[in-house]
């Protein structure tokens, strides 16, 4: 996906469309993800939770704030299950997202000083 360490610069209209994807990609997996914890929480919690509740509490794990509801007065061991291992993923995911966002930038930059000190070593 990355050009080589050998050749020029990408151009910037080529730099932005690699920007874009990565972005488009990573706002994909976190809808994807904030789906898959709403419908988790609606169905797994112990009362009827409405979807603006899975919402919230998907979108605070997901964020890595923490869940609104703690389930702690509840015989609910699915929804605590479920909470968890969403948990779990949730902060893999996030700092993952992140670094595919992230990844043209830091590539950038590092290729661009890459370029900068051959060019003053003289290879």
């Amino acid at each position: 996906m990355f050009e080589h360490r050998l050749a020029p610069l990408l151009p910037w209209p080529a730099f932005r469309r690699r920007l874009l994807w990565t972005t488009a990609l990573g706002l994909g997996l976190i809808a994807i993800s904030l789906a898959v914890g709403m419908v988790g929480y609606k169905l797994t919690a112990p009362r009827e939770m409405s979807w603006t509740d899975s919402f919230l509490n998907a979108a605070m794990i997901l964020s890595g704030m923490g869940p609104v509801e703690q389930f702690e007065n509840c015989d609910c061991k699915g929804a605590k299950i479920f909470a968890g291992f969403y948990a779990l993923y949730s902060g893999l995911a996030l700092i993952s997202i992140a670094g595919l966002m992230f990844s043209p930038i830091f590539h950038r930059f590092l290729h661009k000083f890459h370029l900068e000190q051959e060019g003053k070593s003289g290879k």
